[in-house]
């Protein structure tokens, strides 16, 4: 292979393109070679014959004048030379001459045949010798091709080098690095473990202070918990002294069998006495305090929101409880206010502390949207799923401790007593079941309605259980009986979605549903007939709740409107 040509060395460069030329024109020629000789003989062989046939041509014509000389003298001399020579005679000099006359012309013919094919060669070589300058013209014309593209080839090979030089002196660098970040490693590892043990042992002197304090605030909410009975206690007492207050035999008559409290009168709503947007998008549930004038809203923008409501039905925001990771589909209170627990759509339920909004416990399990979860007692919770099943936890273990397979999905529930022990449940496929946390029984006693179960409310003395049906009516259940003995239905009333949620009034004497177009209806549960219709809403009511006293309805809509409601 030639040198790298420069563009410095000019005369180099042509002396190079010169002897390639001279290569290749030798390795070209070197396969005709012979074809060459053969040719230049035929040419050598052409000019000899014909430089034989111009003498021979030459010769003849001797001869014939010869010939034409001989005869005149023959004739010429008459009967002197006839003695001497003989007719005979001349006639076998004619004869020889004829003859080689012919063998002239003979090889005159040949010598024109071999002329004609040396020339037909002489054609096909010219062809031959054509093509191969056409096709020496093309090689010279690739071979120009060539050089330039084998420049720019060695350019781009020079480029690639001092590439790979800058790439493997990247290289060096980076494995340097490696091998420093490979110590550091090693370090950090090693300082990882040493942190982990210092870990374990924190968690363990943790979860000792956390039984200890748990301990300690089990004792405190009991303290709690006597002081507020106490002080509801009194409220109670005050409240029977108010001109408020009806003898049992003038308001309960009708329905002493209910037991419910005569001091706890239900005012009927008429008039909306505060209307405001809770949240940023629609609100799923509502509930109130049982103790104080603290109001809870779930939604679907993964919030509760906290409000206090005034006497005068004024609302303030009193704190956002966050962690939810979808909708919020279900609030509830434990018994002493103190914690609020919420139900979602993420497959979980959460519990935070009322005072400081803070999130206590995070509940997994289901592999379905939770649709809702109430208090068993201070330390357990039910949740009902979309995945059929209900599951009881511990809160103090953070753990489930019980399963119960509904085969439908859940859409409400209620707890039947003051110790947790029954647990009912309204599902898709329309039935009511009953269920005893004690025991791993399946539910027995299943009650069967005309519609998918919405939502279900429990009366304060615990006989009798109310619940929304998508056949838009609502069937108010003696429990004691385990049977319906009433239903609740209006011209227009259309219930709004799966889980619109109807409540009782705390004296039982009511009961509140929102309706599909924006309306809340209002039954008397004596009468069993419409008292008002409350109008006030531009979309579907999802939720109603009562205040503990029965002073209030709130209710909520899919337009993020909460309305509170009171009477005139």
């Amino acid at each position: 292979m030639a040198a790298p040509m420069t563009p410095v060395d000019g005369q180099f460069w042509r002396s190079t393109l010169v002897l390639r030329l001279q290569n290749r024109n030798r390795a070209e020629s070197h396969a005709f070679k012979d074809l060459i000789s053969f040719h230049n003989r035929l040419f050598e062989s052409s000019n000899a014959l014909r430089a034989e046939n111009l003498q021979l041509s030459i010769q003849n014509e001797k001869l014939k004048s010869e010939q034409n000389i001989s005869v005149e003298k023959a004739s010429g001399d008459g009967g002197a030379n006839s003695s001497s020579k003989s007719p005979s005679h001349r006639n076998e000099k004619v004869q020889i001459l004829e003859q080689k006359i012919f063998s002239l012309q003979e090889e005159l013919t040949e010598m024109h045949r071999r002329k004609g094919e040396n020339a037909q060669q002489l054609v096909d070589l010219n062809q031959k010798l054509q093509e191969k300058e056409r096709l020496l013209q093309s090689k010279e014309a690739s071979l120009g091709e060539y050089i330039s593209d084998n420049s720019s080839l060695k350019a781009e090979v020079q480029m690639y080098k001092s590439s790979l030089k800058e790439l493997e002196s990247l290289n060096q660098i980076i494995r340097d690095e490696y091998n420093a970040n490979q110590l550091a490693l090693t370090a950090l590892e090693e300082k990882l473990r040493k942190t982990q043990d210092e870990n374990r042992q924190l968690v363990e002197r943790l979860v000792l202070y956390k039984s200890r304090d748990a301990d300690r605030m089990n004792e405190d909410n009991e303290n709690f918990l006597r002081k507020k009975q106490a002080k509801v206690q009194r409220e109670l007492e005050d409240a029977a002294k108010e001109s408020r207050a009806v003898s049992p035999e003038s308001t309960f008559g009708e329905r002493s069998d209910l037991g419910v409290n005569p001091f706890f009168a239900s005012n009927v709503p008429s008039k909306a006495i505060s209307k405001f947007e809770a949240h940023d998008q629609e609100i799923n549930a509502v509930k109130w305090s049982t103790l104080e004038r603290l109001v809870a809203t779930g939604g679907a923008d993964r919030k509760v929101k906290l409000w206090d409501i005034s006497k005068g039905g004024q609302h303030e925001s009193r704190g956002v409880l966050v962690g939810s990771n979808a909708a919020v589909m279900s609030i509830d209170f434990d018994s002493t206010g103190t914690l609020i627990l919420g139900a979602s759509n993420d497959f979980a339920t959460r519990v935070w502390t009322v005072a400081d909004h803070r999130l206590r416990h995070t509940l997994t399990g289901h592999s379905g949207k939770v649709m809702a979860a109430k208090f068993l007692e201070q330390s357990k919770v039910v949740t009902g799923s979309h995945d059929r099943t209900l599951k009881i936890w511990d809160l103090r273990s953070r753990a489930c401790i019980e399963t119960k397979f509904a085969g439908s999905s859940c859409n409400d529930l209620v707890t039947g007593d003051g110790s947790g022990t029954t647990i009912i449940s309204g599902h898709f496929d329309k039935r009511i079941r009953f269920w005893d946390s004690r025991t791993d029984a399946s539910s027995v006693n299943d009650i069967v309605l005309q519609g998918k179960i919405t939502s279900l409310d429990l009366s304060r003395d615990g006989k009798y259980l109310l619940s929304c049906v998508r056949d838009d009516s609502l069937k108010m259940l003696d429990l004691r009986m385990n049977t319906i003995v009433c239903s609740f239905t209006a011209d227009g009333f259309k219930v709004g979605c799966d889980f619109t949620r109807a409540a009782f009034s705390p004296d039982a004497h009511f009961i509140a549903v929102g309706a599909a177009d924006g309306a809340v209806y209002v039954w008397n549960v004596d009468s069993n007939k419409v008292e008002h219709i409350l109008k006030e809403h531009q979309n579907a009511v999802t939720a109603v709740s009562w205040h503990p006293y029965g002073s209030f309805l709130l209710s909520v809509d899919r337009a993020k409107t909460a309305v509170v409601w009171g009477d005139a």
